[in-house]
Formats: structure tokens, sequence, C-alpha cells
């Protein structure tokens, strides 16, 4: 075969498995490549997880939503101007976001670090830990932002919120999510054993849905403890998902909100980023 030949098997468009020199991978890619493993995986589970996506907001709904939010209306006139069911559903919504990736953070990752090891196999092919990290991240994201649709779907028929500008919901709980999924990917690289998941499910979760204004006003707290609100990604992902449903422009606090879960974003990044590479590759 000639020179001209071998050249142009290999830059052909669809001959990345042609003979004769490869042209390197894009980055894109090579994060391409590691979405497409997960979402492989994915499709052994995807039946028992989509059920489950549809029966959550439908028992939020019924217990919190039109249970509790029944009473809540007929005692005290609802909430802040708005009937109970209006005003809890949108903090459900940003705290279903915070569960899932509690749920897709720490065991899952633990797993791929140290009981099938599947990280390592990614490191040794021309895969870096950033794209391996992003890879997953992205599914991450991808899960939170379908999730949180069906949602959507599943409440508005019931009159959950008061606009359709509850849409912004959707990458809002996105973001929400992040906030707490990366920096856990760096807490679940830096752990040896998943017994310590337990703890922060108990005493970082719970507290979280609790105490982060989902189900009532953070103003009916105790003073000294809604600095600590104000601080976790939770509250500010609360904030946001409620203006979106009543359609209330946020004005400088909807700044505020968006550069707190940023700031967890890219904190959380720089972290995992390094606890992958310390772990996976020392």
């Amino acid at each position: 075969m000639s020179a001209a030949t071998t050249t142009s098997v290999a830059t052909a468009p669809s001959g990345r498995l042609g003979p004769g020199p490869r042209r390197p991978t894009t980055r894109a890619e090579r994060v391409g490549s590691v979405v497409a493993h997960h979402l492989v995986v994915y499709r052994r589970t995807w039946k028992g997880s989509i059920i489950g996506r549809f029966a959550s907001p439908l028992f939020f709904l019924l217990s919190m939503g039109l249970g509790l939010g029944a009473l809540v209306d007929e005692r005290a006139g609802g909430v802040d101007g708005v009937p109970y069911l209006r005003f809890v559903v949108p903090g459900i919504l940003a705290m279903q976001a915070m569960m899932l990736a509690f749920g897709d953070s720490t065991y899952a990752v633990m797993g791929y670090i140290k009981w099938n090891r599947m990280y390592s196999a990614m490191l040794a092919t021309p895969l870096r830990v950033g794209e391996v990290l992003g890879g997953h991240l992205a599914v991450v994201a991808l899960q939170l932002a379908v999730a949180t649709a069906i949602f959507v779907a599943v409440a508005a028929p019931f009159g959950a919120f008061g606009s359709w500008w509850v849409l912004l919901a959707v990458p809002v709980a996105v973001l929400t999510g992040m906030a707490f999924s990366i920096p856990l990917f760096a807490l679940a690289a830096r752990m040896d054993t998943d017994s310590g998941f337990s703890i922060v499910f108990r005493f970082v979760m719970t507290p979280l849905m609790l105490f982060s204004g989902t189900f009532f006003p953070i103003d009916q707290l105790p003073t000294w403890i809604q600095p600590v609100a104000w601080v976790t990604p939770l509250w500010h992902g609360v904030e946001l998902s409620r203006g979106a449903s009543e359609a209330v422009w946020p004005g400088w606090a909807g700044v505020l909100h968006v550069t707190v879960l940023a700031l967890y974003v890219g904190v959380g990044w720089v972290l995992a980023h390094r606890e992958f590479a310390r772990r996976l590759l020392s």
C-alpha cells in the first residue's frame, strides 16, 4: 500500500479503527467516552430508577403538599401569602437534587475507586484524571436534570407552581445538586472505607433537609442557627427555586445565591481533582 493510500485511510472521517497512524483523540471525545461508559452501565438499571423518579414526587405531594398543606392552609392561611403546596414543593424540588447528589456521589464513587477499580482501568488508557472526573460528573448532572424535569411534570397538574417560570428551577436544581455532588466526589476519594458515609447522610444531609427553608421559612429558626442555613447550598437552591416557581425576580439576592452555588462547584472541583489524582495516581 502506498504512503498516500495509508494516509488517506488513517485520516478518513470514519477511520479510527482503520489501518495506519491514528489521529489523537480530542478532549471532548475522551470525556464523551467516559459519559458513554456510564450510560451503558445505566442501561441495566434505568427501569428501577425511573419508577422512583415518578414515585418520589407523588409521595411528597400527597404527604407534605396536600396532606400537611391542607392543615397549614386551614390554620395559618398558607406561608408568605401562598398556599403551603406552592411554598413547599419548589423547596422539595431543590431538596431532591441534594438527595440525588448524595446518592450518586458517595458509594458509587467509592466503588469505582476501590471495589471494581474502574477509574484505574480508565486511567490505563489515554484518559486523564480531569476527563474521568468530568465525564462522571456530567452523567450526574444529566441524572439531576432528568429527575427534576420529571418532578416538575408530575407536580404541575396539582397546582404546585404559580408560574411556568418554574422551568428555570430545572437548571437551578442541577446547579444545587452539583454544589453537593462535586465536594462529595472529593470526600469519597479522600475516604478509605465507606463507613463514614452513614455519618454524612445522618449528620449532614438530614439536618439540611430540616433547616434550610424547605418546609418552613428559616426566620422561624433560632437566630443563632440561621447563619448556618445561609452558608449551605440547599438554602440558596430553595430560594432560587421558590422564586422561579412564583415568577419573582430575585434581583441582587439571586446573584448572591448563584455565586454561592458556583463557589461550591468551583472549590469542589479543585478539591475533587486533587484527591482523585492523589488517590488514583500515587
